[in-house]
Order: C-alpha cells, then sequence, then structure tokens
C-alpha cells in the first residue's frame, strides 16, 4: 500500500494557497492549512468542506518561531511524517518604495516572512519531511526576485520596485539551490524547488482580484498550475529549478 501523500501549505486559507490546496485536494492528497488566523483558516476548512473536500488545518504564523515549533510537533504528533511542504506564506511590504528612500521597517517586515519564515517553517519540518519515503519542499517565490528579469527591458517585471520584497525572494532562491544541494550531497529523496506563479488576480499586495486582473493578471488556475504539477509528480526527479508555467525562470 502506497503512502498517502501529506502535504501543508503555508498561507493556505485564502488567495493561491488557498486554490493549491482545493487542487491538491481533488488529487487525493491529505492537505493541511497553515493558516495564522485560525478563525478564519476554519472558515476555509468550512468552504472546502462545503465543496466535498476535507482539509486539516494547523494555526501557523511563519513569523512567530513558537507557532511554528507548535505547528510541527501537531503534524508529529498526529501524522508522523510530511510528504510535501509547500511555502506559499508571502506578503509585500514596500512597493512602490525607491531604494534610496525604502524605510528600513517594511524591509525587515519583508525579510522576516519571505525569507527567515520560509526558513524557520523547513528547518522545524525537516525532520518530518525525512520520515517520508519522498518528499519535496517547493517555495514560492516571484519573478520579481530574478535578476536576470529585473534587467531585461522586455521582462513584465522591469518596471516593478519593491526592493525588499524582490531581496528576499531573491534571497530565498539562493536558499533554494544551496538546501536542494544539501539534500543531494546527503542522499535524501528531498526534492526542493523554486516557482514563480506570475502576477495572479489574488488580494496579494493590497489589490482586490477585479483590480489585479484590470492591471493583467492571470486567472489564479494558471498561477497554481506548476506548483500542482511539482506536487503530484510521483518521480520526485527535479530539484533545483525555478520555474513557472511557461518552463524555466532566470535566477
Amino acid at each position: 500500500m502506497s503512502e498517502e501523500i501529506v502535504t501543508l501549505v503555508t498561507g493556505g486559507n485564502r488567495g493561491m494557497g488557498l486554490e493549491i490546496s482545493r487542487e491538491l485536494l481533488q488529487k487525493g492528497q491529505r492537505v493541511i492549512i497553515g493558516s495564522r488566523n485560525l478563525e478564519k483558516g476554519q472558515d476555509t476548512v468550512n468552504e472546502l468542506a462545503q465543496e466535498g473536500l476535507k482539509a486539516d488545518l494547523v494555526q501557523l504564523d511563519v513569523t512567530d518561531h513558537n507557532s511554528v515549533e507548535s505547528a510541527a510537533k501537531s503534524i508529529q504528533d498526529k501524522y508522523g511524517y510530511l510528504s510535501v511542504l509547500i511555502n506559499n506564506a508571502g506578503a509585500v511590504f514596500d512597493f512602490r518604495q525607491e531604494p534610496s528612500v525604502v524605510e528600513m521597517d517594511r524591509l525587515h517586515k519583508d525579510f522576516e516572512i519571505n525569507y527567515f519564515g520560509l526558513i524557520d517553517v523547513t528547518q522545524q519540518l525537516m525532520p518530518l519531511l525525512q520520515q517520508s519515503k519522498q518528499a519535496k519542499i517547493i517555495n514560492i517565490s516571484s519573478m520579481m526576485g530574478s535578476k536576470t528579469e529585473a534587467l531585461n527591458p522586455e521582462s513584465q517585471v522591469y518596471q516593478a520596485v519593491a526592493v525588499g520584497y524582490q531581496s528576499a525572494k531573491a534571497a530565498a532562491n539562493m536558499y533554494t539551490v544551496q538546501l536542494a544541494k544539501e539534500m543531494q550531497k546527503k542522499n535524501l529523496n528531498i526534492t526542493v524547488n523554486a516557482v514563480d506563479p506570475g502576477m495572479v488576480a489574488t488580494e496579494f499586495g493590497g489589490a482586490t482580484p477585479d483590480q489585479a486582473k484590470a492591471m493583467g493578471a492571470k486567472p489564479i488556475e494558471e498561477g497554481v498550475s506548476r506548483t500542482v504539477e511539482l506536487a503530484t509528480d510521483e518521480n520526485n526527479d527535479v530539484t533545483a529549478t525555478f520555474s513557472n508555467a511557461d518552463g524555466p525562470v532566470g535566477w
């Protein structure tokens, strides 16, 4: 009998996290929704239940180490292992602030959730990932963290300015590469990849989904497609990549 796939989606109670959770549930995975606010998380679980999908829930604030530790212990006690970790929680705090005047507190907030939080969650859940026959870590990054695309006048992110968010995503990309190399060096069957969802019609950045669509954002189903593809890949032989639905993204 094959091992049940147990997946944790951080920031899983809305936006892309919710859609990722929904699609993986539809594909038969056991999905744990990590939600900073337990009440909002329960609302999401109830919403999915009305669609005939049974999701689990854990309180998880990636910027709070005690919350991360508690979530890891809850998953350990209930399941004993974790198959897929999707580091989806993220936020931008310095949108349109120029690099010469960007506020330091906003830079710190960008890094707390998009970089330090991602690493803390990954480290605390690593023992559970190692208990799985094969495991995956998928870090939701952004083309906005690509230096290649930031310098490409033809790129859709060439004009974007959010240096704190962009720097945190670039740092998370390097963590992805180095962790993937460590897993290979130790002969652990754990892949580590970064995914760019692109500009998606969600509430990310303070816009409404309709406002995002008006600015050219693509449907949320398209934004999550590469993540879902990696999360359900039975071969688990792709690692140390940065990609989106169209293929590789320049680091």
